[in-house]
């Protein structure tokens, strides 16, 4: 298990060290020239500044068939939120033809696929040809301007051409997982009224077949307002095909490969993503086209620093997400440049298949999804969980050879890009481990008493982190339910928009971000991160990897329980010792009323293929609760929810 980071320290990846950032910006009036602090400066104290400075911006970042009019029409109170109005554009025009002129030959895509060393280059030609044969063919089924159509695809150039044919013409997309089960499928499809869904035959990931097209025929059962079923061909195999499939390739080569691209309203929905809610329920985000794709592709400029033609940006993420949809899709092909499309898995053929494939195709940018597991070496990386101290100096140490930088971003599905990065910032400015520390341009991140209602001032602080002003790539509203969405994100703190997570800002102004505030858990009356006490448990030198959860408690209200995954080579011996050695941690760093009340010692947790802890399965089997922990067909793993009940109930026979 040592040959990942003999390998690592051996890799010559071209990765720039982000310092080398100084971040100024010309052509933008009194905003050029200005370093990062200034520039934040004067947005922060003027709001008509920043309202020029997005202004400037839309026109810059941009191409449009008709200029806007109005910059922005928002009022956070009412949860109304409108940018670029009266201006028209496409999005797909956007991300491919303005760079035919000067990028035709350039690639545009590179297809890893799941077996290592197999690799497909598309040029923006080529990416030209193929989305404008599936637009020609989707509006030859009748799919028009404020239709939507759902993709369930795996990642690979397939759904990005269908992605940006539907933009093309104005159909909403919404990508599902291709991981999902036919339920959760359908309900998806019901939900967003899909007259279309596009899919792929099989997919092939980590070495395994995952057969798509049949869930697809299982989910439609349950959905009458499914008119096509377009098939993809991936392996090959016979699949059933019915009255409403159709093959998309060979349908798709007979059609024009020169499909106009419409105009379309600044806040014309491009896609519909789903993300999990708090009441089981699905929410789908609908996000706009202008506002967006200025947003996605300013924060790949600049957050990461990419220069088109020079680099070759290399995002991990499942099309499926929104890290994928931003980072994989619109973000680098709205700037020209070459992204990769990553079929497999980040432990196929080994746990070296991610710096290996860095390393055979030369990326100067890698993205990824932490899982802290240090011990086997899996991925560390900086968007999702919160990153811990020893994952960064691991991820620093191996990873940039103690000398690149390492962009720990936070940002979520309803923001649509970066907001908290530690780049861009002024020329030599530090990075700090694990915390993200500074916000994107004309973001007003603040932290919020949620006792008081209060906006905490003081520096250090905590609080329930909130942000101030709009911005355009925020998500316009919960498909089909617009007063969900106020609820949602703006009824705790009016005038606000409430993230849902916790934060800490510390003497310097950088911001921490310490977990999903429902993820808080209240202790006889103290409220404790669970990231906080995971960091302390992490710490140790036998522990591998921890979820931690609150559950119901008689007399403390809510009592903590602690989920651990110890490193390979750990005698079975030690567990009593190590139980003992843990709490006494936890109490030493953080204080005796954090100690779990109980502590699993278990070989696996929840993960969905992006990396994400499902907390609410530890939640429900802590409480016992099995009946209740509904859908695991997301998991990288569902067989790890029966080893945890069985852990749990003999945890609990002899505790």
């Amino acid at each position: 298990m040592l040959r990942c980071p003999l390998q690592l320290v051996r890799l010559r990846l071209p990765v720039r060290q982000l310092s080398d950032l100084t971040t100024k910006f010309t052509g933008l009036g009194s905003f050029s020239n200005l370093n990062y602090d200034q520039l934040q400066s004067s947005l922060r104290t003027d709001s008509s500044q920043c309202e020029q400075f997005w202004k400037l911006i839309g026109e810059q970042q941009l191409n449009w068939m008709q200029p806007f009019h109005t910059v922005s029409d928002c009022d956070l109170k009412s949860a109304k939120i409108a940018w670029y109005l009266g201006g028209k554009l496409n999005a797909s025009a956007n991300c491919i033809d303005r760079h035919l002129a000067t990028r035709a030959d350039q690639t545009a895509l590179i297809w890893e696929q799941d077996e290592p060393g197999n690799q497909v280059y598309i040029t923006y030609k080529q990416l030209h040809a193929e989305v404008c044969r599936i637009a020609s063919l989707l509006l030859q089924s009748g799919l028009q301007a404020g239709d939507t159509a759902v993709l369930y695809m795996p990642t690979g150039p397939p759904v990005v051409y269908c992605m940006l044919a539907c933009a093309r013409i104005g159909v909403a997309h919404s990508v599902v997982f291709a991981g999902f089960s036919a339920e959760a499928l359908a309900a998806r499809i019901q939900d967003v009224g899909a007259k279309v869904v596009i899919t792929t035959d099989q997919a092939i990931r980590g070495g395994k077949t995952v057969e798509l097209k049949r869930t697809v025929d299982a989910a439609v059962k349950s959905c009458p307002m499914v008119e096509r079923v377009f098939v993809s061909t991936r392996t090959g195999a016979s699949v059933p095909m019915g009255s409403i499939d159709v093959p998309l390739e060979k349908n798709a080569a007979a059609c024009s490969a020169d499909c106009a691209a419409e105009p379309m309203d600044s806040e014309q929905p491009l896609f519909v993503l789903y993300t999990s809610g708090s009441t089981g329920k699905p929410k789908g985000l609908v996000h706009s086209t202008a506002g967006y794709l200025v947003y996605t592709s300013l924060t790949h400029q600049h957050v990461f620093d990419y220069r088109p033609g020079q680099d070759i940006f290399g995002c991990v993420a499942d099309v499926g997400w929104i890290t994928g949809h931003s980072y994989v899709v619109y973000g680098p092909l709205a700037n020209g440049g070459t992204t990769l499309l990553f079929e497999s898995t980040p432990a196929y053929p080994d746990v070296g298949r991610y710096w290996e494939t860095a390393e055979r195709l030369g990326l100067t940018h890698i993205y990824l999804s932490p899982t802290y597991d240090l011990s086997r070496l899996r991925v560390l990386g900086c968007v999702g969980e919160p990153l811990n101290h020893e994952a960064w100096e691991w991820y620093h140490r191996w990873v940039g050879g103690g000398h690149r930088d390492i962009a720990d971003t936070w940002w979520q599905t309803e923001t649509g890009g970066v907001c908290i990065a530690p780049r861009p910032s002024a020329e030599g400015a530090p990075i700090l481990p694990a915390m993200p520390m500074r916000p994107f341009y004309g973001l007003e991140p603040v932290l919020m008493d949620p006792a008081t209602g209060a906006e905490v001032t003081e520096s250090p602080a905590e609080g329930h982190l909130c942000m101030r002003r709009p911005w355009p790539g925020m998500a316009r509203s919960i498909w089909g339910d617009h007063k969900r969405f106020a609820e949602t994100y703006y009824s705790q703190f009016p005038g606000l928009y409430f993230t849902g997570d916790g934060a800490s800002r510390d003497a310097q102004g950088f911001l921490h971000i310490t977990g999903r505030v429902d993820d808080v858990i209240n202790v006889t009356g103290h409220r404790l991160g669970t990231a906080e006490i995971e960091d302390a448990l992490d710490s140790h030198p036998a522990v591998s990897e921890t979820a931690v959860i609150g559950y119901p408690h008689k007399l403390k209200g809510e009592a903590v329980y602690a989920f651990v995954i110890l490193k390979d080579g750990v005698s079975i011996d030690r567990l009593g010792d190590l139980r003992r050695e843990l709490k006494r941690r936890v109490r030493d760093r953080i204080a005796a009323y954090a100690v779990p009340e109980k502590l699993l010692f278990t070989d696996g947790l929840p993960k969905t293929r992006s990396g994400k802890i499902m907390r609410r399965i530890l939640k429900r089997i802590a409480a016992e609760d099995y009946d209740s922990i509904g859908d695991i067909s997301t998991l990288a793993d569902p067989s790890v929810v029966e080893a945890l009940k069985q852990h749990h109930d003999l945890y609990q026979r002899h505790k």
